[in-house]
């Protein structure tokens, strides 16, 4: 049991720390929040046209939009510019909350791949470090690159980077950890 304990507390922090890094000190993914002189103009713009929290895609049409009105949409915006915008009506400070919160989840992602890994008859080393970069391929494939395939993200290659060697770093911890002794 303290192998688990200490395995999935470990290695939610492995997690945690690359995120940390990926974000902030690496800042690998600026390329998804790059920064424009004309931000306060576009604020108070959209401030004055968005009357709630929400995310919005540029150009579409309504719910109640017919299928030929989205097809001719469609057709019209060809070759013309698009966005997404995700607007928020103000900015809040809980930097503390969103840590808990995500070195939480992390410890939780760890024990569920500790329990998985205590289901396999050749538990070893290399089982776990492979199964480990399985899961940072399933990770990145399920939402980050799904996600790239219809929007065009800027920062797919970080999201792969994140996944993979995140991963890589829970599977040589959990690998040795969880095999040492055998």
């Amino acid at each position: 049991m303290i192998k688990v304990i200490v395995g999935g507390f470990v290695g939610g922090a492995l997690l945690f720390i690359w995120q940390f890094l990926s974000w902030t000190m690496l800042d690998m993914h600026r390329p998804q929040q790059e920064y424009t002189p004309n931000q306060d103009t576009i604020l108070t713009f959209l401030s004055s046209q968005i009357n709630g929290d929400g995310a919005f895609f540029l150009p579409t049409v309504s719910k109640n939009a017919s299928q030929a009105d989205a097809q001719k949409l469609m057709e019209t915006s060809i070759g013309k510019p698009w966005a997404q915008v995700f607007y928020h009506t103000q900015m809040k400070n809980n930097m503390v909350m969103n840590m808990v919160r995500g070195y939480s989840i992390n410890i939780v992602i760890v024990f569920v791949f500790i329990f998985l890994m205590g289901k396999i008859q050749e538990n070893n080393f290399k089982t776990v470090f492979f199964s480990a970069l399985g899961v940072g391929l399933i990770v990145f494939f399920n939402s980050p690159y799904t996600i790239h395939i219809w929007y065009e993200t800027f920062d797919v290659w970080a999201h792969f980077l994140d996944a993979m060697l995140s991963w890589a770093l829970v599977g040589i911890w959990l690998g040795w950890w969880l095999n040492r002794g055998k």
